[in-house]
C-alpha cells in the first residue's frame, strides 16, 4: 500500500447528504460526493489487511484493497479495471448496495470507522465515465443464442456476461424500459434513472439485444434460443390480511414507488390512479428499506404526517452482540428517509384496518412482546392486549415479497436472481446472474 499508516492518522469522512430542507423539495439524488483529492485520502485508509473481510463479506467478490490502492495513486483507469473485473454495474450497487464490505472492515472492528468502500466503488465508476475509460467492446460471436427473461439487475447481469463470451443475448422484459426494480422500486433520490440509462445504452453497443413490453409465458417460452435465464424477479409482495384490508386508502409499497418513479419519466396518471401522500396521514407498515422509500417519498408529496411501524423489537443502538464482528450488524438503522421526517415504532402488530365511508382512516394495533427461545431458535411473539389507534388516511404495505414457486423447467432454463432465491440485495441478484451465465456457457459448450 502506498501509506500503510494513513488508517492512523486519517479518518473516516463520509460525503454525506444535501440538506434535508433542500432535498425533500426534489426527487434528485441525495448523496453528495467528495472531491478527488479527499477521495484519494480516504482510500489510502485501507489496511491491505492479510485477511481481506471486505472481500469476504462481499457476494460479488470485490477485490477491495486492490482497488483502494489504486484510487489512492490516482490509477483510477486501473481502479476501475480491477473493480469492473467482479463487479458489472458498480454505478448501482456504489449508490444502492447497503455496504456488507464496510461493516466487515478491520477499521469496522478496531475503531469504528471502516473504510469509505461504497463511496470509493462509486467514484471509480463515475471517473471511468467521464474520462472515457469505458467504451464498447463488441466480442467475437460463437453463433449460439440466449434468451434471458427479465430486465433486472440478475437479468443484466447475465445478459452483460454471456455477451462478452460471445453469445447473442436478448432481453424481455414486460415493462416499458429496462431496470426491473432499479427502475421501478428504488426511488430516484438514490438512483437517478440516467444511470441506467447510460448502462443500457452501452449494453445495446455491445451487441445485447432489448424486447420491451413483451409479456413472456414462462410455459412456453420464445424459439430459437440455445439456452433461457429466467430473471422474473420476486414480484408478489405480501398481503396483511386483516379486518378492513378491502377500504380504499391501502396499497402495496410498490404501488406508489413504481407510480412515482413513471411520473418522473413523464407518464400520467389520472387522479383516480393516483397514490398521491400530499395531504395525508400515511403509515407504512414495515421497517425494511422499501418501507424506508416510502417515507421518503411521502415526505416529497407533502404528507402532513408520516409513521412507520415494525412487528418486530428495536433492535439495539451500535453494536449487537448477537451479531458479532464480521458479521452483518442488526443494529437500528436510520436513512436519510427517516432524517427528513417519520415517526417510527417497533412491536407492533396491525390487528383491523379502521374506515369510513369505504376508506381507511386507521389501523388497529397491539403492542407485542418476543420471548427468546431456550433452546436457541426462533423467538415467539405474545400479544400484550395493548391496544390503541393510528390515524391514517394512506397505508403503505412494505413486508417484502413472497418467494416465488417454480416447476421443473427444461435442462436448458436457468434461474437468477430473486425468481431463484427469493427478494433479496441488488448485489446479490448480480452476484446470482453472473453464476447463472457462467452455468450458461458450462451447459452449452458442453452439450
Amino acid at each position: 500500500m502506498g501509506d500503510s499508516k494513513a488508517f492512523l492518522n486519517i479518518h473516516r469522512q463520509e460525503a454525506g447528504y444535501r440538506p434535508v430542507h433542500e432535498r425533500i423539495t426534489d426527487f434528485g439524488e441525495v448523496e453528495q460526493t467528495l472531491n478527488t483529492n479527499d477521495r484519494k485520502l480516504q482510500a489510502s485508509r485501507c489496511m491491505d489487511c492479510g485477511v481481506p473481510f471486505c472481500h469476504w463479506a462481499c457476494p460479488i467478490g470485490n477485490k477491495q484493497p486492490e482497488w483502494q490502492d489504486a484510487i489512492y495513486r490516482g490509477k483510477w483507469q486501473e481502479a476501475y479495471k480491477i473493480l469492473s473485473g467482479t463487479c458489472d454495474f458498480p454505478e448501482f450497487t456504489g449508490r444502492i448496495c447497503p455496504a456488507l464490505c464496510e461493516k466487515s472492515c478491520v477499521l469496522k472492528l478496531s475503531c469504528d470507522e471502516p473504510v469509505t468502500i461504497r463511496e470509493n466503488e462509486a467514484a471509480i465508476v463515475e471517473v471511468a465515465f467521464r474520462e472515457g475509460y469505458i467504451k464498447p467492446i463488441i466480442p467475437e460471436r460463437n453463433g449460439k443464442k440466449v434468451a434471458v427473461i427479465g430486465a433486472g439487475p440478475a437479468g443484466l447481469a447475465a445478459a452483460n456476461q454471456l455477451n462478452q463470451k460471445g453469445y447473442l443475448v436478448t432481453v424481455f422484459d414486460k415493462a416499458e424500459a429496462p431496470g426491473g426494480l432499479l427502475r421501478y422500486g428504488i426511488p430516484n433520490f438514490k438512483l437517478n434513472k440516467n444511470i441506467i440509462d447510460r448502462r443500457i445504452k452501452l449494453l445495446k453497443a455491445e451487441g445485447i439485444q432489448f424486447e420491451m413490453g413483451v409479456n413472456i409465458d414462462l410455459q412456453k417460452l420464445p424459439d430459437g434460443f440455445d439456452a433461457y435465464c429466467l430473471c422474473t424477479g420476486a414480484e408478489t409482495p405480501r398481503d396483511l390480511s386483516i379486518p378492513g384490508r378491502d377500504l380504499k386508502g391501502i396499497y402495496f409499497a410498490l404501488d406508489m414507488l413504481a407510480q412515482q418513479n413513471r411520473i418522473l419519466d413523464g407518464i400520467s396518471f389520472t387522479k383516480d390512479q393516483l397514490v398521491n401522500a400530499k395531504g395525508k396521514k400515511v403509515l407504512v407498515i414495515g421497517g425494511g428499506d422499501t418501507g424506508s422509500d416510502c417515507i421518503g417519498t411521502s415526505v416529497r408529496h407533502g404528507a402532513t404526517k408520516v409513521t412507520q411501524i415494525e412487528i418486530m423489537p428495536q433492535p439495539p443502538v451500535g453494536h449487537n452482540p448477537a451479531t458479532p464482528w464480521p458479521q452483518w450488524p442488526v443494529v437500528l438503522k436510520t436513512t436519510s428517509s427517516h432524517e427528513e421526517g417519520c415517526t417510527r415504532r417497533w412491536s407492533l402488530a396491525s390487528n383491523q384496518f379502521i374506515g369510513k365511508n369505504g376508506k381507511v382512516t386507521g389501523v388497529e394495533v397491539e403492542e407485542v412482546e418476543w420471548i427468546p427461545a431456550t433452546d436457541g431458535g426462533r423467538m415467539t411473539m405474545k400479544p400484550t392486549g395493548k391496544k390503541e389507534v393510528i390515524e391514517a388516511d394512506m397505508v403503505l404495505l412494505a413486508m417484502g415479497f413472497l418467494k416465488p414457486e417454480q416447476p421443473k423447467y427444461a435442462d436448458n432454463v436457468f434461474l437468477a436472481g430473486d425468481a431463484s432465491m427469493g427478494a433479496s440485495l441488488v448485489v446479490k441478484a448480480i452476484a446470482d446472474g453472473r453464476k447463472a451465465a457462467k452455468q450458461i456457457d458450462t451447459y452449452l459448450k458442453n452439450k
